[in-house]
């Protein structure tokens, strides 16, 4: 095959599509208008593959005759719209992979629980000996996997942005964990275009494929009921009981799928909590889909480690525990965490901003929260929704700074929650920056 392909973005995603793309013999060229991190870079040497970085060659750009955009491009980006105003296709690296793999997908997506559902998935499928990547927002490249490894089936963790450049990809099983008002930015501030995206995991789907999700979430249930879906649909609940799906009986899993029933008591679950509940189910419904032995999946659900950046106990300083939860970017998964851990909490919040409505947190942050750490750039919606709530209020613009503030006015007892309900960009690299620099910074007190 030859052709021009056109990568946008030199990271994680752009250089594994970068590297399949040239294995199957297309001209290939990566532009990304920022730096290529030194890993990347060397890869695109070591496989000859031209690259530019610090800007766009638009002249170049517009040559291809298809272009894979990174998920972290916005379609307001200049370069976007001189592409589409060319009509060249641009597509997401996940669906010019799945073009070259015969492998099962198991597809995740929501706007909470996703990673951890990924990588508890993930896990008990290694555990039971099947030939399986990890991929998507986690993981390597799905692209770059593709061109180097032959598995048989994939977990794959897919946000929004990457659903939207998927067209012809298919989900085996498709897993939708949960949704709420999140990246609104991203999509002119109208909930219901970000829900039709995560609708799209269900394209595709035929009568022998799997639509597994969340039967408490109103959104999914609403939504539901405006698509014709063929595929499996394999409920999951903390509240209903389902002849086919998963629910919680008597502190008990239980797992019901045809000729195939699954039971585990929910305090040996390695991760406690409602939330961890709905990630447990959802895995366990994969597991049992695919036929793994019990035992596998009880042994893999009681000793899965968790996350890292996500409710990540640190360490305890003189009696007040420190947890890092830099991966909660929106309002749910600051109330995930809320609900978690006990009070009294000192809250470190703030960053980027992606049209948060506050209110959601109002019950949790009256009852549990005594301080209120703003770290952000611009926090005046934090103290317009919880100045008057809450009678200490802190800004600072660094990390350090932050963590050395909760801990003055902390006492033994106490729990210092790193969940800024905000994305990192305006003062950290990504939430993973953020979370290392909040251990390190808690280490050195």
């Amino acid at each position: 095959m030859s052709g021009n392909i056109k990568i946008l973005g030199g990271g994680e995603s752009g250089t594994g599509a970068a590297l399949l793309a040239k294995t199957k013999g297309f001209n290939v060229f990566v532009s990304d208008s920022n730096f290529i991190k030194p890993k990347y870079k060397e890869l695109l040497i070591k496989y000859a593959i031209p690259f530019e970085e610090g800007s766009h060659n638009k002249e170049i750009i517009l040559s291809a005759d298809e272009i894979i955009a990174s998920p972290g491009i916005p379609e307001n980006a200049e370069i976007i719209k001189l592409i589409r105003e060319r009509g060249i296709n641009i597509i997401s690296e996940i669906e010019f992979a799945g073009r070259y793999t015969k492998a099962k997908k198991i597809c995740i997506t929501g706007s909470n629980g996703k990673t951890t559902t990924t990588l508890l998935t993930y896990h008990i499928l290694k555990k039971a000996g099947l030939n399986v990547g990890l991929a998507g927002n986690v993981g390597n490249s799905f692209a770059l996997q593709v061109a180097q490894n032959d598995y048989e089936y994939y977990v794959i963790e897919l946000s929004s942005f990457q659903l939207d450049g998927m067209y012809k990809f298919k989900a085996e099983m498709g897993v939708l964990m949960n949704i709420t008002p999140d990246h609104l930015d991203r999509y002119d501030y109208s909930f219901q275009k970000y829900i039709d995206s995560k609708f799209r995991i269900l394209q595709n789907q035929t009568q022998d494929d799997y639509f597994i999700y969340c039967a408490d979430d109103d959104v999914i249930i609403k939504e539901m009921e405006k698509h014709k879906i063929i595929s499996k649909q394999i409920p999951f609940s903390l509240h209903k009981k389902f002849v086919q799906g998963a629910y919680i009986d008597d502190n008990q899993i239980i797992v019901n799928l045809t000729n195939n029933r699954f039971t585990m008591s929910i305090f040996e679950l390695s991760l406690q909590g409602n939330h961890n509940a709905y990630n447990s189910m959802a895995a366990a419904i994969v597991a049992s889909s695919l036929w793994i032995r019990k035992s596998v999946i009880r042994n893999s659900l009681s000793d899965f480690q968790g996350v890292e950046h996500r409710l990540e106990p640190v360490i305890k300083v003189r009696g007040i525990q420190f947890i890092n939860d830099s991966k909660a970017t929106n309002i749910n998964s600051t109330w995930y965490a809320m609900e978690t851990i006990p009070k009294p909490i000192i809250w470190i919040v703030g960053g980027v901003d992606k049209g948060n409505d506050y209110s959601m947190l109002m019950d949790s942050v009256k009852q549990k929260v005594k301080v209120i750490i703003c770290l952000g750039k611009d926090n005046s919606k934090i103290h317009n929704a919880f100045d008057g709530v809450i009678k200490t209020i802190f800004d600072t613009t660094a990390m350090a700074e932050a963590v050395r503030t909760a801990y003055y006015h902390g006492q033994k007892g106490d729990n210092v929650l790193l969940s800024p309900a905000c994305a990192s960009f305006d003062l950290f690299q990504d939430y993973e920056d953020r979370g290392y620099q909040f251990k390190a910074a808690v280490r050195e007190l």
